[in-house]
């Protein structure tokens, strides 16, 4: 599933291509994704004005100047094609600008979802509602995770992916983060250190920022709006390289947390 990096590029490539144009028309190929397009989509973005792009976790945001918004999730294997040869039978939404631009979603395996929502109460949309800080805004500190993790027997791995303490960290980056900050994955979250959460912090974002740059990471479906392949994953330290070197000389180490595979070395994130 493409995770905040791999969305934070998607919308940052859509922007250049949509802020500020008139959607000139808009189509609906097929009747849902992971669940039905909004039936008013069409009449409602049909001749607005694209105000701005932004991200909410592992959402996407096309805002309009009829004060809504265009939530996007990639599911697994979403991903937007710009100006595409030709239209394909897993293009289920196409846009395409008064400057002529041609936008299409397509979604394979159709587990993504198209929302609109009134832009004034997109906070409190149920999907947002509940949701904790951004990892790359100033709600994500030390005394914030230390507060989530209070009392809490749970794996230190497990809460990290808890939307509800912190919105949009996924697998890749949380195991990234983790061996950067040399925290077992395993560690009792209540029994982390205020100085291991200082390390912590600047290491989400780090790995996130680093993500970003380098255009998010490729796994499976996952393709930048420009067709470019996301080049994240040759600098992963930990993450899918079980058996192979840690940078101590140690083998990386997997286990299954929550159903997923968890990456570490033993050597340097000790238990």
């Amino acid at each position: 599933m493409p995770e905040l990096p791999e969305v934070e590029t998607t919308v940052r490539g859509l922007a250049h291509v949509l802020d500020g144009q008139v959607i000139a028309r808009i189509e609906t190929r097929r009747a849902d994704l992971r669940r039905p397009f909004p039936p008013d989509l069409v009449q409602a973005l049909t001749g607005a004005r694209i105000t701005g792009l932004g991200r909410r976790a592992k959402y996407g945001l096309i805002h309009v100047d009829r004060g809504q918004t265009m939530v996007f999730h990639l599911g697994m294997s979403g991903r937007w094609r710009i100006d595409p040869d030709e239209i394909g039978k897993h293009d289920h939404l196409v846009i395409e600008t008064g400057a002529g631009r041609t936008l299409a979603l397509n979604d394979a395996r159709r587990f993504g979802s198209v929302d609109l929502v009134d832009t004034a109460a997109l906070e409190r949309w149920p999907q947002f509602a509940a949701m904790g800080p951004e990892p790359l805004g100033p709600g994500l500190t030390p005394g914030h995770l230390a507060k989530a993790f209070d009392g809490r027997f749970a794996a230190v791995k497990l809460l990290l992916l808890d939307q509800q303490i912190v919105a949009g960290l996924g697998n890749i980056y949380v195991c990234e983060a983790l061996h950067r900050a040399k925290i077992h994955p395993e560690r009792e979250a209540g029994k982390v250190s205020r100085p291991a959460l200082g390390r912590l912090v600047p290491e989400i974002r780090a790995v996130l920022e680093e993500a970003i740059r380098a255009g998010g990471s490729t796994l499976r479906d996952y393709v930048r709006p420009d067709g470019e392949l996301g080049y994240f994953a040759k600098d992963w330290r930990v993450y899918g390289r079980e058996g192979e070197p840690c940078g101590c000389g140690r083998p990386v180490s997997r286990v299954v947390q929550g159903g997923r595979s968890t990456f570490f070395c033993g050597h340097c994130q000790r238990l």
